[in-house]
């Protein structure tokens, strides 16, 4: 898959079918669209392109947002690239670009730029200045332009008749549900970051921990807790639990995320760790001493053990 950072007065050479979004966290939603844009490609022997921003548009007018995100622009990329995309075009949300109408838009850049032939929209998507028109005007706008306008399907939570959306995803996790993530996603909620030091108490008391630090400060940090989780170094994936709290046993105050790996490792200072959520254990909570935590950790790693083999 080949990425272009869109600038103004740029133009990408013959046509395509698109789709436009933020398309955080690439879920179920997500791929549904995209697969319907594949298969739309595929049929008039166009390339495939999938238009994202460089940033939340809401960044742009308040600085004091702070974005909860499923996923970085760069695991956007890998994961657009996973589903067979020909090309992802990454605009900056700027100013100008927020000024522009729906049809400002896809006359300047879908047409212009892009040349796109087909625009694929989600079944909810809205897009110009205010996001004051819908789908009839944008099908409006492309048939002046010879440009095919199609909304996608909508896809919902197994069992439910709630859609899969980036924000259910995200309270889904603010709550702890990481469970839910392989029916939203189709994968493992994961977190990457450097391995840092940290106050050693893990160590002390027998179950020494990486503290991780994670690379981008946006990324949803799950409800506080214990968690069943793989923690993957270099391309070894390894069953682990990992305490995301303030250590209120020890009257800590500042939030930290400790990955104790349960097979035998190394040192792992400075080194990069992912985590995959598989499954929360319980909440975190205040022991009366040291002992009684520790028994209660010896507990938490069986079963997590336990929910990690059943996961495979």
């Amino acid at each position: 898959m080949k990425t272009t950072n869109l600038r103004e007065g740029m133009r990408l050479e013959g046509g395509c079918v698109a789709t436009l979004g933020c398309f955080d966290g690439v879920h179920r939603g997500h791929q549904l669209l995209i697969s319907m844009v594949l298969r739309k490609a595929e049929e008039m022997g166009q390339p495939s392109v999938v238009i994202t921003f460089d940033r939340q548009p809401r960044e742009l007018f308040d600085p004091d947002y702070r974005p909860q995100l499923l996923s970085t622009l760069e695991e956007k990329e890998q994961l657009i690239a996973a589903l067979g995309v020909n090309h992802l075009v990454v605009l900056p949300f700027t100013k100008e670009l927020a000024s522009l109408t729906a049809q400002a838009f896809i006359q300047q850049v879908l047409h212009e730029q892009l040349g796109a032939q087909v625009l694929v929209t989600g079944y909810d998507n809205r897009f110009g200045r205010n996001r004051a028109e819908g789908f009839d005007d944008y099908v409006r706008y492309g048939k002046m332009l010879g440009m095919e306008v199609l909304r996608g399907d909508e896809a919902m939570f197994p069992g439910t008749d709630e859609a899969v959306s980036s924000s259910a995803i995200r309270q889904l996790l603010l709550e702890g549900k990481v469970e839910r993530m392989q029916e939203s996603l189709t994968r493992l909620y994961s977190l990457t970051g450097r391995v840092v030091s940290g106050e050693h108490i893990g160590h002390e008391i027998g179950f020494p921990t990486a503290n991780l630090a994670v690379d981008n400060p946006y990324k949803i940090i799950p409800a506080p807790g214990v968690y069943a989780v793989w923690a993957i170094l270099d391309t070894v994936r390894m069953p682990a639990m990992m305490n995301i709290g303030t250590r209120p046993t020890f009257d800590g105050t500042t939030q930290t995320l400790e990955v104790h790996i349960l097979d035998q490792v190394g040192d792992v200072y400075g080194q990069v760790l992912t985590v995959e959520f598989v499954s929360r254990l319980r909440s975190e909570r205040r022991f009366d001493s040291p002992e009684a935590l520790v028994e209660q950790l010896k507990a938490d790693k069986a079963e997590a053990m336990e929910r990690l083999v059943n996961s495979k």
